[in-house]
């Protein structure tokens, strides 16, 4: 049995005694976010067998996550005892922060079948540190512009940060909250993690540096080290009256940065468009993908193989990224034969113009048991259920056009009406191609008018462990 410990001051230097020598560059595995997000994430640790384990509540909620383990050597014997660890609340196994080279070892070990995925929105910033303090060459001339005419109108000095700071920078931050998300009585959790770190900077070893405009402050960052080459900047802000703020600071803070920092990793972009634009802006050396295993149930397995022989064409990628966020067992109609899943179809729950509308999904029978009407018996017990559950429509993207003379007959009428479908992730639920993307359509009144274009959003719906 594992025993794991809240990730307290105190065992910063146990935890950097791995970090910084074996972590990959990733920003969730610097000391400092630990410790300030502990509150949110409520990270623990432990060692096993020569390896650093970090858990956590996945995105502050119920679900625990558990990061690649950190040490030398292949860490798949680990992943038995991460297991136990999570069945005793009731959960599976999920790894998180997984590097490419992690995957390959956890294939290589035969553990079992997992799903993997990594998030473009979660993927690090990481760039070369000589690139973001001489900002060289013509990719960055933008950049040295913006510089020049910032340094043309203002007369500003960098200090470098201490916990003296902390007042001007938390005042800085609140002002500029206060001006884009109105005023607010609590602190936001990000503001929370900041004054931890503002309390504790010297034990936390947090290097930061501040732009002043006369006593004005108007710029502000600070970071710790992820391993014992690349630093990882926590927050950067500035007060945007005044306009080239934030690339002086940025640039500035790095030039002050030790010389053994070569990458600066500026952390993810959440999905947020200006902000990935503006990363991008800056020329990363590389994104650092932060992939996810989960370990699939029988039945998340035998879904995942029966689509593989059916849908030929569609990468094993895309179907874990199914799994992961939208397969539901109380959402699949199956039917098996001696033991083995031979035909099956999803009910996805969506909302759109027309009322509640169930989505029929990845509907698929395996070729050697085709010609015997399991797909006609999973419609009508399809039809049967949105009935009962008194959906207002049903529509489905048959995926050759000779299927649409075998849905027919279950209600659906070929309107050719475009379909959108949209899910929190960015899921392609359509054919990989919207222009595309045409529905049939079951109308529990027939006579409902119809849109131009059927948008539909995924309705929220309890995740089966």
């Amino acid at each position: 049995m594992i025993s794991f410990k809240p990730i307290g001051l105190e065992d910063k230097a146990d935890i950097e005694s791995y970090t910084l020598r074996y972590a990959p560059a990733n920003c969730d595995l610097a000391f400092a976010n630990m410790y300030c997000w502990q509150f949110q994430y409520q990270s623990a640790w432990c060692i096993v067998d020569g390896f650093l384990v970090i858990r956590f509540r996945i995105g502050g909620g119920d679900r625990i996550g558990y990061m690649q383990p950190i040490g030398p050597g292949d860490f798949t014997h680990v992943l038995h005892l991460l297991e136990e660890d999570v069945q005793q609340e009731g959960q599976r196994l999920r790894i998180i922060g997984l590097t490419p080279e992690g995957i390959e070892t956890i294939r290589r070990a035969g553990l079992g079948a997992f799903a993997f995925e990594s998030d473009r929105n979660l993927e690090d910033y990481v760039y070369n540190a000589s690139d973001l303090s001489g900002l060289p060459g013509s990719k960055y001339k933008a950049k040295r512009n913006h510089i020049h005419r910032f340094e043309s109108e203002y007369t500003y000095r960098y200090v470098p940060m201490t916990r003296e700071h902390a007042s001007q920078c938390m005042q800085l931050e609140a002002e500029w909250r206060r001006t884009r998300q109105g005023h607010t009585g609590e602190l936001s959790a990000e503001q929370r993690a900041m004054q931890r770190a503002f309390d504790h900077f010297e034990q936390l070893g947090l290097i930061g540096g501040c732009i002043y405009v006369g006593e004005q402050l108007v710029a502000f960052t600070y970071g710790s080290p992820i391993n014992d080459h690349t630093f990882c900047v926590h927050v950067e802000k500035a007060d945007t009256e005044y306009d080239g703020a934030f690339t002086i600071v940025n640039q500035q803070f790095v030039a002050h940065l030790p010389a053994q920092y070569t990458l600066v990793n500026r952390e993810e972009d959440l999905g947020i468009d200006g902000l990935r634009q503006a990363k991008m802006s800056y020329h990363p050396a590389f994104l650092q993908a932060k992939f996810t295993a989960l370990h699939l149930h029988p039945d998340e397995i035998d879904c995942k193989q029966l689509w593989q022989e059916v849908f030929t064409e569609d990468e094993e990628a895309f179907i874990d990224s199914f799994l992961i966020h939208h397969y539901r067992r109380s959402q699949m109609l199956r039917i098996e034969e001696d033991g083995r899943l031979v035909s099956m179809l999803h009910l996805i729950p969506f909302e759109s113009e027309l009322g509640r509308t169930t989505y029929i999904y990845a509907v698929a029978t395996a070729p050697d048991h085709r010609g015997r009407g399991f797909a006609t018996r999973l419609m009508q017990q399809a039809m049967q259920l949105i009935e009962e559950r008194e959906e207002d429509a049903a529509i489905l993207i048959p995926s050759q056009k000779s299927l649409k003379a075998f849905y027919t007959p279950f209600g659906f009428a070929d309107t050719s009406l475009p379909v959108i479908l949209e899910t929190p992730d960015g899921f392609d639920f359509g054919s990989g191609d919207p222009t595309q993307d045409r529905a049939m359509l079951w109308l529990r009144s027939p006579q409902q008018a119809l849109p131009e274009t059927l948008h539909c959003q995924l309705r929220a719906c309890k995740h089966d462990e």
